[in-house]
């Protein structure tokens, strides 16, 4: 088995554990699918240029925002952050399942995962 094969199974796996994760701790499901992919939002950046691009892009499909909200969520106990981190992770999960990594300033198409 090849590298970005054993990373793109164990992102599914993860993906799946946030989703049963989520169910299990009876939040709304149709607000999982809607907020799924709000971080791609984070590729408006290209509009600026590469380098803005691939910085704003890494920043919202790495684990540290989404590890803000859980540790808020401990600290406040509010549900809609644990919720919100949850989707994040499993957002992030999911584009590495499917290849899609974080990004080098000099090529969208290149990620820490595989060549697109």
């Amino acid at each position: 088995m090849k590298n970005n094969q054993l990373v793109r199974m164990e992102n599914g796996v993860a993906f799946a554990l946030s989703l049963y994760m989520y169910l299990q701790l009876d939040f709304p499901v149709g607000i999982f699918f809607v907020l799924l992919f709000v971080p791609d939002c984070t590729m408006i950046g290209y509009m600026v240029n590469k380098k803005v691009g691939a910085s704003l892009y890494n920043v919202g499909h790495s684990f540290l925002l989404p590890l803000v909200l859980a540790g808020s969520y401990l600290y406040v106990g509010n549900d809609y952050l644990l919720m919100l981190s949850i989707i994040w992770a499993a957002h992030i999960f999911l584009d590495r399942l499917l290849g899609f990594g974080l990004k080098y300033e000099d090529s969208f198409n290149q990620t820490h995962i595989q060549r697109l």
